[in-house]
Parts: structure tokens; C-alpha cells; sequence
């Protein structure tokens, strides 16, 4: 390489590795640690209004761009929300939109997030922008076409909006109110069955909004007598098959839910129905199907001396249940660096 051969700084070479590794999922260094770092510098460079800061501004809002949906789905920081948010926020304002005098389908488009880490990091520097347009074959209008305030304008608010719905996702309070109607007749009775089809459906993302549905109406209490074994076992079912561990939009209420359960319990029952159910997802809505549509559904795991509904109603067995659930939010609190605290979160402007 000769010295005309334009080039990247060895500084940028290794922002490029890094975030390269991050947007393709197979990070080479702390994914949380090197976005913070960058999302900073990001924030810095707003308070340089020189040429050579504007065009700074490119390539850090390209960056925030092509990282946020890593930062929306594998990183489970208030705070990096919060950092990217008002970086974002800072770019946006100092965007005019109707600035634009780009002829239409002159802004880049389909942008994968690897190129755009290219096109980010190339962008910080004229050395870097000669390189990327060396090896893209773009002209002066070409390169040009990803300073304007219109483009970036649109990734700013792209990045916005995923990170404003990831954050409520994750930390915000869900919304399951729509669950009623195929939850509850008509006569105000569950529909113990119809959770029970909602929780099967796996691969619609059900499990976790039926352990919410059902812990919030639990915690209301309009729950009758023979309805009661039914809801728990969905808001348990709930968790127990929601693979991934829900975060803490979910984690507050089944908390409160679960610590409506009396853990210093005992009986003297040798064993409960729950426990000779087994550990399949088939085998657990076979049993409680069964419980409250027995004619329909006829076929259940649990023998027939541990069905009476004494035994399903057992404290002890409710103790059981909740143990493992707790254990279960424990770990999930652990991993979304979740504190337990049910205040509102005003960090940021998220």
C-alpha cells in the first residue's frame, strides 16, 4: 500500500473489527462495554459543530443506526438504552428533513448493518471516506448522498422508534388487556381451555402474555373457587415455557402474584398431582385441560388416585409451584440486571 492509497486510521480499523464482530453476532470484545464507548463518543462529537465534527455527525448517527437493534435485542441495559437515546435524540435535533434536495432514490438504500459499519466509521474521517468510496466505486454525488440531513434524519428516527419499543418490551408495562375477550365468557367464568390452546401456540410468543394475563387477574381476585388451581397453572405454565426468560415488563406483576402464595406450608399428603404430570409441554395441558373440560378431553398424565381435587388444591402444592417459579424470576432478574424496583423508570427520554 503506497502512501496516496487512502486508508483508515489503525484506531478505526479497530472500531470497525469490533462492531463488525458485534452487528454480525459474533462480538470479539464486550458488546455492552464497546457500545457505551461509542454511543459517548457519539454524544462528544455533537458538541463539535466544525466541519470535521459534522461530518462526524454521519458517521456516528449511521453507527447508532447500523448497532441498535443489538442494543434493542442482546443487551438488557437501562443505561446503554438511555445513552444511545440521547445521542440519537441530539443528532435529530440538528437534522432538517426538509433540507433535502436529493432527487428521488439518490439516499442509500438497503443498508445491511455490516456495510453500514463500514459506511459509519469511513464516514469520521476524509481519509476514511476516500477509502470507502475507493472500494464501493462511488462518485462525489454518491458519497455525498449520505451527508444528507433528510437520509440521516430517517435513521435517527428509525433507531428511535426500535429502541423506544424494545425499552417498553423489556422495562415498560405491557399491555394484555385484549386477552379478556378470549379469556373470559360471557357469564364472567374463565376459560381455563382456551389459556391452555394460547400457551400451546409457542411460536406465537403466547407464553409469556398469558403468564401476565393471568397473574394480573390473580392479583385482582376475581378469581372463583373452582378456577383458582386453573389460573395458577397457566401463569406457571407461562413462565415455565417461555424459554428465553421474560423481562422485567413481566417479571413485577408475576412477582406480586407469586408472593401471594404461602411458602411455610405443610400436609400430609404423599404426593401432589402436579408432580405426576411430568416435564413435557404436552403432557402439562393434557393434565389441566382435562381438569376443567373432562369430557372433551379425556386423555390425562395424572393417575387417578392423585386427581381428587383436594389434593389440586393442596397449599403445599401451591408452595411447590411457586418455589420453582421464584427460582425461575430469579434468574430472569439476574440477567436483565433487574433490581426488583417497581418505580417508574424516567431515565433518559425513554
Amino acid at each position: 500500500m503506497t502512501e496516496e492509497t487512502p486508508t483508515l486510521h489503525a484506531d478505526h480499523r479497530e472500531l470497525l473489527s469490533d462492531l463488525y464482530g458485534i452487528v454480525s453476532d459474533y462480538p470479539s470484545t464486550d458488546p455492552e462495554s464497546a457500545l457505551a464507548v461509542l454511543a459517548d463518543d457519539a454524544a462528544e462529537a455533537l458538541g463539535r459543530a466544525t466541519p470535521e465534527g459534522r461530518r462526524e455527525w454521519t458517521g456516528y448517527t449511521i453507527l447508532l443506526h447500523a448497532t441498535c437493534w443489538y442494543v434493542s435485542t442482546r443487551i438488557f441495559s437501562k443505561s446503554l438504552f438511555a445513552a444511545y437515546t440521547r445521542a440519537l435524540d441530539g443528532f435529530r435535533a440538528q437534522l432538517d428533513r426538509a433540507s433535502c434536495t436529493c432527487p428521488d432514490g439518490a439516499h442509500p438504500a438497503d443498508l445491511d448493518s455490516e456495510y453500514q459499519v463500514e459506511a459509519g466509521v469511513s464516514m469520521l474521517t476524509e481519509a476514511g471516506r476516500a477509502a470507502f468510496a475507493e472500494d464501493h466505486g462511488l462518485d462525489g454525488e454518491e458519497l455525498a448522498a449520505f451527508d444528507c440531513e433528510g437520509f440521516l434524519a430517517d435513521l435517527a428516527d428509525e433507531a428511535l422508534g426500535r429502541l423506544y419499543e424494545a425499552y417498553q418490551k423489556l422495562f415498560g408495562s405491557m399491555d394484555v388487556s385484549h386477552l379478556d375477550a378470549q379469556f373470559v365468557r360471557d357469564d364472567g367464568r374463565l376459560d381455563v381451555v382456551a389459556m391452555q390452546k394460547a400457551i400451546s401456540r409457542g411460536w406465537e410468543d403466547n407464553t409469556g402474555p398469558v403468564a401476565l394475563w393471568s397473574a394480573r387477574r390473580w392479583l385482582t381476585g376475581q378469581v372463583r373457587d373452582e378456577e383458582r388451581i386453573g389460573l395458577f397453572l397457566c401463569l406457571w405454565m407461562g413462565m415455565a415455557q417461555s424459554f428465553g426468560g421474560l423481562p422485567p415488563s413481566y417479571a413485577r406483576d408475576l412477582a406480586a402474584a407469586l408472593a401471594t402464595i404461602d411458602l411455610d406450608v405443610s400436609c400430609e399428603h404423599p404426593q401432589h398431582p402436579w408432580s405426576t404430570v411430568g416435564d413435557t409441554a404436552r403432557s402439562r395441558y393434557r393434565a389441566v385441560v382435562h381438569l376443567y373440560a373432562p369430557d372433551d378431553h379425556p386423555d390425562t398424565p395424572v393417575p387417578a388416585e392423585f386427581s381428587d381435587r383436594e389434593l389440586w388444591e393442596c397449599p403445599v402444592q401451591y408452595a411447590e409451584l411457586a418455589r420453582k417459579a421464584l427460582h425461575d424470576l430469579k434468574g430472569w432478574r439476574t440477567m436483565y440486571g433487574d433490581d426488583g424496583d417497581d418505580g417508574e423508570d424516567r431515565e433518559g427520554s425513554l
